[in-house]
């Protein structure tokens, strides 16, 4: 259960600091939610993986009330989810039906289907550009060191992933156990220890994405990260959403998501492991959002290799009762409230003891 603070206190100084807020905002008030969206896009779809809800100008406009507070406009917009009526459960979306907008396999030189790099950071200079300028200031025909094409026809199909590469030659682990026969939904349902693979996987996905990053990063062998994973495929791109027609009893697409899509793979060469295959794991995120769907999958992945010890035990409930980032939010920020009542009973208490130790206060 997400853990909210709330406020009370004098109304009219609420009041006032609300008329504060309101004059802050007036000059955003005006501005077009798809402006927004179209000028921060990675802010707004972290935005909406967090909450839980993929509503591109309802996210924009949860993050201009938010003045940019990613908090806030992830609790606007789960307070907004909240509100609507649940008409249906989606069909299950088959990730390899993504069209794609970027596709990087890391671990493989040269992979079934193409390498597309579309729109990123990742090869940016770091150096803040003036206002509609390039921060290294010089043409492309001066960067390139050849002439190869960089961009080719290819067949206009699904493309393997890696991981059905390794299931072809007998080297990954196929996993059995449970099977998610509904959706598991964590605002219908509440979180048990231990947990079913596909809560597990529903508590990451709005998981705040710096949670679930420092997560990863603090997991490893050392302390920090675990070098032995290498990512299969890191896609992202656009994926139908149907649902089963009420008359007919087919399914009909009603619209569409884009979705971050990334899995994980390590050599299983622990004591007692099957040295000859390898496990995965899998992240989602809606929106563009990579840390998270890569964080994602390389912890699916040791929570289901470490299942039965005592650190995945404790990497579970980490997992699923503290990367939520409304919860640990609400519980941070209710320490603003008024508290005086509860640390007056401490001091109380503290005078207390002095008195029975002989030692006097002033």
């Amino acid at each position: 259960m997400s853990y909210a603070g709330t406020n009370k206190g004098g109304t009219s100084a609420i009041l006032a600091a609300e008329a504060l807020l309101h004059e802050r905002s007036a000059a955003s008030a005006n501005i077009p939610a798809e402006d927004v969206y179209a000028a921060i896009p990675e802010l707004v779809d972290q935005v909406m993986g967090e909450g839980g809800l993929w509503a591109p100008e309802v996210a924009a406009r949860a993050v201009l009330q938010a003045a940019g507070d990613t908090a806030e406009a992830v609790h606007l917009l789960r307070s907004h989810r909240s509100t609507l009526p649940r008409l249906a459960f989606t069909e299950p979306v088959d990730p390899d039906s993504m069209q794609l907008c970027r596709r990087v396999i890391p671990v493989h030189r040269q992979p079934d289907g193409p390498q597309l790099l579309g729109a990123t950071f990742d090869y940016s200079p770091r150096l803040i550009a003036a206002e509609g300028g390039d921060p290294l200031g010089v043409g492309e025909e001066e960067l390139l060191g050849d002439n190869a094409p960089t961009i080719r026809e290819h067949a206009d199909r699904p493309v393997q992933r890696f991981t059905q590469w390794l299931r072809e030659r007998d080297l990954l682990t196929e996993r059995g156990g449970e099977v998610d026969e509904e959706p598991y939904d964590l605002t219908l349902r509440p979180i048990t220890l231990p947990a079913p693979r596909f809560a597990v996987l529903s508590a990451m996905t709005i998981a705040e994405t710096g949670a679930l990053v420092n997560t990863w990063y603090r997991t490893g062998p050392d302390g920090h990260t675990d070098e032995s994973v290498t990512l299969g495929d890191v896609l992202y791109g656009h994926l139908d959403i149907r649902v089963t027609h009420p008359h007919t009893g087919r399914p009909v697409t009603v619209g569409q998501i884009d979705a971050t899509d990334a899995e994980a793979v390590a050599h299983l060469d622990s004591r007692g492991e099957d040295t000859s295959r390898f496990e995965a794991g899998y992240g989602f995120a809606l929106g563009h959002n990579e840390r998270k769907a890569i964080a994602m999958s390389a912890m699916d992945l040791a929570a289901t290799r470490f299942a039965d010890t005592p650190a995945g035990e404790h990497l579970e409930q980490v997992l699923m009762h503290t990367t939520d980032g409304l919860a640990a939010n609400g519980l941070l920020e209710h320490l603003k409230l008024p508290h005086y009542v509860t640390f007056r009973s401490q001091v109380d208490r503290a005078l207390a003891a002095a008195a029975q130790k002989g030692r006097t206060t002033p």
